[in-house]
């Protein structure tokens, strides 16, 4: 397919093109996600539903400046009603779904049914799903023994940043997100360096930060209490986010680069010193000593690699959500091409 071609592809064009092919050719339906750390997470949703008549291609934008846009490459499509049932757009959820049509993107997220979207911020947030760390560890480290409860800690700090957490959509949701934005969010929620022995320390510090800006915001805005607990309500009941889950719609950048990365480090180190002292106590000389420890040192992996290649956020409500989405396009579609074939039957 040429470049100019492609830049111009359209469901329709899809739709036409696979028309063309044998009625017992899978239909292809192109995906267009945003950037290359995408293609992965899509195959892994998308994959599941793929069968003998129908299969996902998916796909970045063609432009060389415009892989650095992201997101809005993809609506910028969606505008020129570029997506259907052949060629569909797949985005980080960012705040965009939390936002309730307030901004053109998110009216674009929550009303296209040819738009779907992570639900949590972003691919990064599946990630770091607490219940699949103590795998990634094993994964990193072929050391199978538990030294560090992702779940709870992961939970405590959840209950911790939610109240500020809905600060900020209440921010954004009144377009004034220049008095409290993401960025400064990312900053109160930073732990900085703490001991995977002693996490309680660190927890109590960000405590003590988030009630100092709730107080803050308090004073700011004395008339705010109703609609904050509104709003409060309003993402708990409608929109799934407990106080125990608040991590998975943070910024997923932040969230993978400044708190899981440096977390899941710092537990891999204390597995992969114990390793290495278990092969040097069972070693019976310093030639099968230096020998084992030269393989388990070219056996592990690194934290962030492993992490991009975690799956174990499947089992999660967010991740299944998502999936009854694609499940229900899928039907959509195939009945849609039966319609299809119903009206192409010759007239009597």
């Amino acid at each position: 397919m040429s470049r100019r071609l492609n830049d111009n592809i359209s469901s329709k064009y899809l739709e036409a093109a696979n028309k063309l092919n044998s009625k017992k050719s899978r239909r292809r339906i192109v995906a267009f996600v945003e950037s290359y750390d995408d293609v992965f997470f899509w195959r892994t949703a998308l994959a599941p539903f793929e069968n003998d008549k129908f299969y996902f291609e998916i796909m970045l934008p063609t432009k060389g400046e415009a892989l650095g846009r992201g997101k809005k490459t993809v609506i910028m499509s969606l505008l020129a009603g570029r997506v259907g049932r052949d060629m569909i757009a797949c985005v980080d959820a960012d705040y965009d779904y939390l936002l309730a049509g307030k901004t053109e993107s998110s009216r674009q997220i929550v009303d296209n049914p040819y738009v779907f979207h992570t639900y949590v911020y972003s691919i990064e947030n599946y990630q770091c799903y607490a219940q699949s760390l103590h795998t990634v560890c094993v994964m990193v480290t072929l050391n199978d023994r538990k030294v560090f409860d992702f779940v709870e800690f992961l939970t405590r700090f959840s209950e911790i940043i939610f109240p500020l957490f809905v600060w900020s959509i209440w921010h954004y949701r009144r377009g004034i997100y220049g008095q409290f934005t993401i960025t400064d969010l990312n900053r109160i929620m930073e732990l900085g360096a703490f001991s995977t022995r002693e996490p309680q320390a660190a927890l109590e510090n960000l405590h003590r930060k988030v009630n100092r800006r709730i107080m803050q915001f308090h004073q700011q805005y004395p008339d705010a209490k109703e609609s904050y607990l509104e709003l409060k309500q309003e993402l708990t009941e409608k929109y799934g986010i407990t106080p125990q889950t608040t991590y998975l719609y943070i910024q997923g950048h932040h969230l993978f680069d400044k708190i899981i990365v440096p977390l899941v480090k710092r537990v891999c180190d204390r597995l992969r010193q114990e390793r290495e002292n278990e092969i040097s106590r069972q070693a019976l000389h310093g030639t099968q000593r230096n020998n084992e420890l030269s393989c388990y040192i070219h056996s592990i992996e690194s934290v962030e690699s492993m992490l991009k290649k975690n799956v174990g956020y499947t089992v999660s409500p967010p991740f299944r959500q998502l999936q009854h989405d694609i499940e229900q396009f899928m039907n959509n579609h195939e009945a849609g091409e039966k319609k299809d074939e119903k009206n192409d039957e010759p007239k009597e």
